[in-house]
């Protein structure tokens, strides 16, 4: 009997529909089901803030931005993060680190009593000011990426970077339509963020902890 199409689509945890530009922000995932993946997280991201369609986001995942190209960069100079994928505003789709390993995208967070949400998820950045709005061509990549990620890992549920690190993070943010997501995955609402309240869970000692 043939494979899976869908398994054709992936390799080592790369994802065929992706350019791939391989980040070496990334490390091993724990052993066992610590290290299983069953979440997704959405992000926003922009560099300068608010500026888009540059190289600057890939420059700094792939540890390659001119810390001295904008004021903005002095604060986030040595910074070394990462995302599994990045969507741009025309809904280009750009892969860093192989699901299979842990990018640096989540930081001291928590989701479901678990913290250390880079052991168990696939972050996704979505080029955007936080709080503002997203383009349809980025739903569209957004949706086909999570089916994707779904059929290839037992996905429990997604969230935004600010549910699982309330308080120390705001984004994607209020301009991100959640209801569209879930309209276009066709997902149970239980594998969404409630949209009241946030995940909470992560320790004191945690919250002081500044990755991206």
């Amino acid at each position: 009997m043939a494979a899976p199409r869908w398994r054709a689509a992936w390799r080592n945890g790369w994802w065929a529909a992706a350019h791939a530009l391989p980040s070496p922000n990334c490390n091993a995932r724990p052993a066992g089901d610590a290290g299983r993946v069953r979440l997704i997280v959405v992000h926003s991201i922009s560099l300068p803030p608010g500026v888009f369609g540059g190289s600057e986001v890939a420059q700094l995942f792939t540890n390659s931005l001119d810390w001295d190209a904008h004021p903005y960069f002095a604060g986030i100079r040595g910074l070394q993060v990462s995302a599994h994928f990045f969507i741009r505003r025309d809904g280009a789709l750009w892969q860093f680190v192989s699901c299979d390993e842990r990018a640096w995208h989540a930081g001291a967070s928590a989701w479901r009593g678990r913290s250390g949400c880079n052991d168990f998820s696939i972050g996704i950045e979505l080029e955007g000011l936080e709080g503002g709005a997203f383009e349809a061509a980025q739903y569209e990549a957004l949706a086909r990426v999570c089916t994707g990620i779904a059929r290839r890992y037992r996905i429990e549920g997604i969230a935004g970077h600010e549910h699982i690190a309330p308080g120390r993070k705001h984004d994607p943010g209020a301009g991100f339509d959640w209801q569209r997501l879930r309209r276009a995955l066709g997902w149970a609402a239980g594998r969404f963020p409630p949209s009241d309240e946030t995940v909470s869970g992560c320790d004191a000692a945690a919250q002081h902890r500044t990755k991206l």
